[in-house]
């Protein structure tokens, strides 16, 4: 199983001339390693580039990426790495979404495929990350 980022989501809703390839790439390689979930927050994130829900859930059913709920470890998880960050002066305040899919992958062990790797190596630590860089 992967937990797919909303970047990696959007790149492909997007057709994004940078990343759009990459990302279709890295979702057809950890789609035969297992399931692709996302959670209600990404599922949020993803949700401003499509219409309406019936088209988004269309295109979730054709990239077989399946929703899956935060558990409530992990959304514990995502206050306390929150108040970390706040606590080392993190200044930026629409970021708490970060935190949320952070502490799902951590609490649930699965890798997660981003292109948006700062946050959760510094508050993730356990996180395995699939991003451009190449870590894994």
């Amino acid at each position: 199983m992967t937990l797919v980022d909303s970047n990696v989501l959007l790149d492909l809703a997007t057709d994004d001339e940078n990343w759009a390839d990459w990302s279709q790439a890295q979702l057809e390689l950890a789609a035969s390693a297992g399931p692709l979930l996302i959670n209600s927050v990404i599922y949020a994130e993803v949700s401003v580039r499509y219409r309406t829900v019936e088209a988004l859930d269309a295109t979730l059913r054709d990239l077989k990426v399946e929703l899956a709920e935060i558990p409530r470890p992990a959304l514990f998880l995502a206050g306390k790495a929150y108040l970390r960050y706040r606590g080392a002066r993190g200044s930026r305040t629409g970021v708490l979404s970060d935190f949320f899919i952070g502490a799902h992958a951590a609490v649930k062990q699965l890798p997660l495929l981003t292109r948006d790797t700062r946050r959760y190596r510094t508050y993730f630590p356990t996180v395995a990350l699939i991003a451009p860089d190449g870590e894994r």
